[in-house]
């Protein structure tokens, strides 16, 4: 009986790129893998045929041989096999169907040795308001792994070399059958390693690596706010098998302030001011960061006004600048009045009627328009 083209198996058509023959062969073995079709001898046969025509199409070398002799170019080869652990993708695929069915992480033992990134770290700073606001220098111990001095970083006792794992023979996989292909996932007794510690350094207990607490003087830029990351290559965790360190990323946290707040570059401060300031206008003194500083005021100045003292606020943590100090005026009622300050306002109050009140005659005026 002959066989089935191969492109007709997987239903694309001769000239198909790699992305597309992945993508139909994909399609195909999530549709007819025997574990979900316990029992279907036709999806059995539909799924080993689709892995057969993989194999060869997904090789550039085994494909172009295909496409010059056909099926005869591999008749003489005394049958196909397919090795799942071969094609990175087959083994997504795997991944995909089965999940961590058989334990372990995608990808095996194959980067036992692989030089590997040490971890990030995180440290959180707490700072004060002007040190946000004007920059500072902050001396930091951040407790990180380092390579155990004991062993040299190997991890046993007397620091020489890891024993080969006899689960794995030290390539850091095991192989079995699954039907009729082989499967290989990250060997359980090393981890992947293909090594192991036979007999564990006593001050790192067999990790290598051992904490140790590194000072750290941190300069905190001006404009930073709650929330702002510093970042410090290389100062993270140690890598592994010669691989780089980590970074260490440094996040701001403020403390309020009695007076002021921030809004983004802006320095915000409320300030109370008195009935007869807002009324007839004064000049008074206003805290900054820099000191007291002069504001006048206009007369007839509401309550929540804001005004703006320029250049009084936090630099742009880009260099785009300075921010503004907001002056928010809130005018203050007196709690207590002598006999002559609430003649005066009586008086006041008989005199002004809704005239001098342009706000709250225009405000009645819409309350009678609505209610009559």
């Amino acid at each position: 009986m002959s066989k089935r083209d191969y492109y007709e198996v997987l239903g694309i058509e001769r000239g198909a790129g790699e992305d597309v023959i992945k993508r139909a062969y994909r399609k195909l073995a999530m549709k007819y893998h025997p574990d979900k079709n316990p029992g279907d001898k036709v999806a059995e046969e539909h799924f080993k045929a689709i892995s057969e025509a993989y194999g060869v199409l997904s090789d550039p070398d085994r494909r172009a041989q295909y496409d010059r002799f056909g099926h005869a170019a591999f008749e003489q080869g005394g049958g196909f096999g397919f090795d799942f652990a071969s094609a990175g993708f087959a083994e997504d695929l795997f991944n995909d169907i089965f999940g961590n069915l058989f334990g372990g992480r995608r990808g095996g033992g194959g980067g036992r040795n692989r030089a590997r990134r040490g971890e990030d770290l995180r440290y959180d700073m707490e700072i004060e308001f002007e040190e946000a606001v004007r920059g500072t220098e902050k001396l930091i111990k951040v407790p990180r792994s380092a390579s155990c001095s004991d062993c040299g970083g190997q991890g046993t006792a007397d620091g020489s070399a890891r024993a080969t794992c006899p689960g794995c023979n030290g390539t850091g996989q095991v192989r079995f059958q699954q039907g009729f292909f082989t499967i290989a996932k990250t060997c359980g007794q090393c981890g992947g390693q293909g090594n192991y510690v036979k007999d564990p350094c006593s001050k790192c207990r067999g990790a290598g690596t051992v904490q140790k607490t590194s000072s750290l003087n941190i300069k905190v830029p001006p404009g930073v706010d709650v929330g702002s990351r510093l970042k410090l290559r290389g100062e993270g965790e140690n890598g592994s098998n010669a691989g780089p360190p980590g970074d260490l990323y440094i996040v701001i946290h403020v403390r309020e302030h009695p007076l002021f707040a921030r809004d983004g570059n802006d320095v915000v401060c409320e300030i109370p001011i008195t009935f007869p300031q807002a009324a007839l206008g004064a000049e008074i003194d206003v805290p900054t960061l820099d000191g007291k500083t002069s504001l006048k005021i206009p007369s007839g100045t509401q309550s929540g006004t804001v005004l703006k003292l320029a250049g009084k606020g936090a630099p742009d943590l880009r260099g785009y600048g300075q921010g503004d100090q907001l002056v928010r005026l809130i005018i203050e009622t007196p709690r207590k009045l002598t006999a002559r300050q609430r003649e005066l306002l009586e008086e006041f109050a008989r005199e002004s009627g809704n005239e001098v009140n342009p706000l709250s005659k225009g405000f009645f005026d819409k309350v009678k328009e609505m209610f009559g």
